[in-house]
């Protein structure tokens, strides 16, 4: 059975100790970290390609309750998205379209070839003393989370609920963020074994398949300073590397680009 959700919010309580939520405004956490039931879904329940950010980024409580569905993803990074995903060659760029209209149009279309979501459906924050504010960014957030109880037990959630049973037809996931020194490579990998147990196995630093689908990690969209220019090799840049590994791992992926 496919698990993937559909286009549109995502009804979901799985993560929280009551069965009836209220998007956007439901909480649960600790006084370091916590999460927001507001899990949202884009573009195809029958994709050959899942496309997942971590978390949802900063949002005022409720806002989202108030947004266009389309235009929640990515907001204010799509250029970004659309250079990685075109990098990789997995979102060729057409003549006469830059790289936001690509990512609008992929992102609205629910009969397309590619899945629009996160990793945690749910928005992440994580509470900053000196500032006395929650925050759903910030250096180290993807790996940090993932390593504390809350965050293993929402990861095992979300990555059994929605990424255990694929469709036949999905041949690569890529995920954005490579975390601290890859820690959140290797941190998605162990979730990933549990979620899939099969023979899952390393194709390069930065990608990983049980045979049936590849998982690719790339730079984040939101990543600052000479990250990505670094990561799609504008300057010759160690970090250039990882931008070839991905391209290596679509590859092995099979996938046929359209």
């Amino acid at each position: 059975m496919n698990t993937l959700p559909k286009h549109g919010r995502i009804n979901c309580s799985k993560c929280f100790s009551t069965s009836t939520v209220d998007f956007d405004i439901t909480l649960t956490g600790s006084s370091e970290w916590r999460i927001t039931a507001n899990p949202l879904s884009w573009g195809s329940i029958e994709p050959e390609i899942i496309v997942l950010g971590f978390s949802k980024g900063p949002t005022q409580k409720g806002a989202l309750a108030n947004t266009e569905h389309n235009l929640i993803a990515y907001k204010g990074s799509r250029t970004n998205v659309g250079k990685i995903l075109s990098h990789i060659g997995v979102l060729p760029v057409k003549e006469n379209e830059n790289y936001s209209s690509i990512i609008d149009k992929a992102i609205a279309d629910k009969n397309g070839e590619i899945h629009f979501g996160s990793f945690i459906r749910c928005t992440v924050e994580r509470f900053h003393e000196k500032t006395a504010t929650w925050k759903g960014s910030g250096g180290g957030m993807l790996d940090k989370f993932i390593k504390t109880t809350l965050g293993q037990k929402v990861a095992n959630n979300c990555t059994t609920k929605f990424l255990s049973n694929l469709p036949n037809k999905t041949k690569l996931i890529v995920m954005f963020g490579l975390g601290t020194k890859l820690n959140y490579v290797q941190e998605s990998y162990n979730l990933y074994q549990f979620a899939r147990p099969g023979e899952w196995k390393w194709i390069n630093d930065v990608s990983y398949t049980d045979g049936r689908i590849v998982v690719v990690h790339v730079e984040h969209f939101a990543s600052q300073g000479a990250l990505i220019p670094n990561w799609l090799g504008e300057k010759s840049h160690d970090r250039s590397k990882y931008g070839i590994f991905a391209k290596k791992a679509v590859i092995e992926s099979g996938l046929v680009i359209h």
